[in-house]
């Protein structure tokens, strides 16, 4: 199929937040109007704008619908949907409707089981091992704590204080999920997960008083092949503290188990012989009390949403590291205290934030990124672009893994975002930045452009088929409607808005028109050949391949 430039085909395509990009005549990316703030969040982040003397600038409509299903269930909107709610004349409400539906949709459990499943290290090989079955079973109680707005206080305790078989207790793999399974190794997990805290930067002797909780976590095989138990085991602590606190000490190794912990922030406990002490360590992190508990899953919901965290990176909170505005992220921590950790209250606070609804387009100075003056730029996640690829043209794709084993088998339809195991994968994921599940860490997950990425998708054989094979895409074009409802249609489905009267002259204008019918008249139509153009040219482009 013969090609074009992108901006020979549609001009005016280009994101209009992207640097020395002028906006077209009819700017389709921005709301005119005063800013007004709508609570504590605005009211903050526009204060220190004002410092800084930006004028930020609201989303437009449509950039909103696009920007809102991504980022609530990972999937974009349907041409109808975009349609229906661009043409809503409630503009009072419609947006905190739209938040509504999408926060109780099926998709919002699965795309964010996917974001807890890079955190949580949900992979089945090589390098968690946690075995197809027990990943299944992660897998599912996540996606079921996220669908039942589980409070995230009882989420991370239920994770925290397991016992049972990996196979069909889910949340204690949490502990199977770590490859060095050591005291020490458990602590730093906990740290970086459930504190946004990098236990290496720590000063010395905070991660050893720590260890001390997680220094009777017993592991024991049953006769099932993989199945394993992870249980308080009193006895599991000799292997460790006999060889650290009394051997450091000059003592003789004993029986008995460590008998006072120190939580990171310096206050010691005595431990009781009666009682599991990460139930101690529990009770010590979910309190709203903690340093360390709200201001993490804040500062984390915050960078989800926003792609920046107040504390940047999310998983790196330390005394150097200060947020960029801290009575935003104290107001964040409030909330979450009032709402009793009940995230999907925070989401929609956030989302029905004016602050979050900001135009893509860039203000001003670096200072402007780091205090939220528009929405950043990010390319979507590998899964979410897939999906939204074989959404737009109705292809699939086969997701396998490597090891021939359980739960491999995905029915043809079920999107990427929704896949338990981090295993099983497609060379697709694995080229554009799939996190490995390795470590736990956001940057894990790579999000920007290489080379290889723009050229497979630019000359693939694996992207054209869709274009010409996928049944969604091949129903627009061999609709038979007119030339400007077509482009309308593509548009809508592949950028969740209507085209600029420039963007429908240039596609019209692009390509050669049928032949006459048999009345002689001009047809109207062009080649199916051309619209596919047409269709790769809005695959490829930024606006497509970017949350704006």
């Amino acid at each position: 199929m013969k090609r074009v430039l992108l901006t020979t085909v549609l001009a005016a395509l280009t994101l209009a937040g992207q640097a020395a990009t002028p906006l077209p005549a009819t700017n389709v990316f921005e709301q005119p109007g005063p800013l007004v703030p709508v609570g504590q969040i605005d009211k903050l982040v526009l204060e220190r704008l004002a410092t800084l003397d930006i004028q930020p600038v609201l989303c437009s409509d449509a950039v909103f619908v696009r920007r809102a299903f991504l980022d609530v269930i990972g999937t974009l909107p349907t041409a109808q949907e975009a349609r229906d709610f661009i043409r809503d004349p409630d503009s009072k409400n419609k947006r905190r409707l739209l938040v509504d539906r999408l926060l109780e949709r099926d998709e919002y459990a699965d795309y964010w089981a996917m974001k807890w499943g890079d955190i949580l290290r949900i992979k089945a090989e090589f390098p968690v091992n946690l075995w197809p079955n027990a990943a299944q079973a992660y897998h599912r109680w996540v996606r079921t704590a996220i669908a039942t707005n589980m409070p995230y206080d009882r989420f991370v305790r239920e994770m925290l204080t397991a016992s049972g078989s990996n196979f069909r207790v889910g949340p204690v793999n949490f502990y199977r999920a770590i490859q060095n399974r050591t005291p020490e190794g458990i602590a730093g997990a906990v740290a970086l997960t459930f504190m946004g805290a990098r236990a290496e930067s720590w000063p010395k002797g905070r991660l050893e008083g720590m260890m001390v909780f997680f220094s009777q976590v017993g592991y024991k095989p049953t006769r099932e092949w993989k199945e394993e138990n992870v249980f308080w085991d009193p006895l599991n602590s000799t292997s460790w503290a006999t060889n650290t606190a009394l051997q450091a000490a000059g003592k003789m190794p004993t029986n008995s188990p460590p008998a006072e912990g120190v939580f990171p922030d310096g206050t010691r406990i005595k431990l009781p012989s009666y009682r599991d002490p990460r139930e101690v360590f529990a009770d010590w992190l979910i309190t709203p009390k903690n340093p360390w508990f709200t201001r993490s899953i804040a500062n984390r919901v915050w960078y989800w949403l926003l792609g920046r965290g107040i504390i940047h990176e999310p998983d790196d909170i330390r005394a150097d590291n200060p947020p960029t505005n801290p009575a935003l992220l104290a107001c964040l921590e409030r909330e979450l205290v009032l709402g009793r950790y009940d995230l999907k209250r925070l989401y929609r606070l956030i989302l029905n934030s004016q602050t979050y609804q900001f135009s893509s387009v860039l203000r001003n100075t670096p200072a402007g990124e780091t205090n939220f003056a528009s929405y950043p730029l990010r390319r979507l996640d590998a899964e979410v672009l897939i999906d939204a690829i074989n959404k737009v043209t109705g292809a699939t794709d086969l997701y396998t893994s490597p090891i021939p084993e359980p739960f491999t088998y995905i029915p043809e339809n079920q999107p990427a975002v929704a896949i338990a195991d981090g295993s099983i994968t497609s060379p697709f994921l694995a080229l554009f930045g799939r996190s490995a599940r390795a470590t736990g860490m956001e940057n894990e997950r790579i999000s920007k452009p290489m080379p290889a990425q723009w050229l497979h998708l630019l000359n693939s054989s694996h992207v054209q088929r869709k274009l010409e094979l996928g049944p969604k895409l091949k129903l627009i074009i061999d609709s038979g409607r007119k030339q400007s409802e077509i482009t309308e249609e593509l548009y809508l489905a592949f950028l969740s808005r209507f085209p600029t009267p420039e963007e429908v002259k240039n596609a019209e204008a692009y390509g050669t028109p049928l032949p006459p019918g048999k009345n002689g008249k001009p047809s109207g139509l062009k080649k199916r050949e051309d619209w596919l153009d047409i269709a790769w040219a809005l695959v490829n482009n930024t606006e497509f391949l970017y949350r704006h």
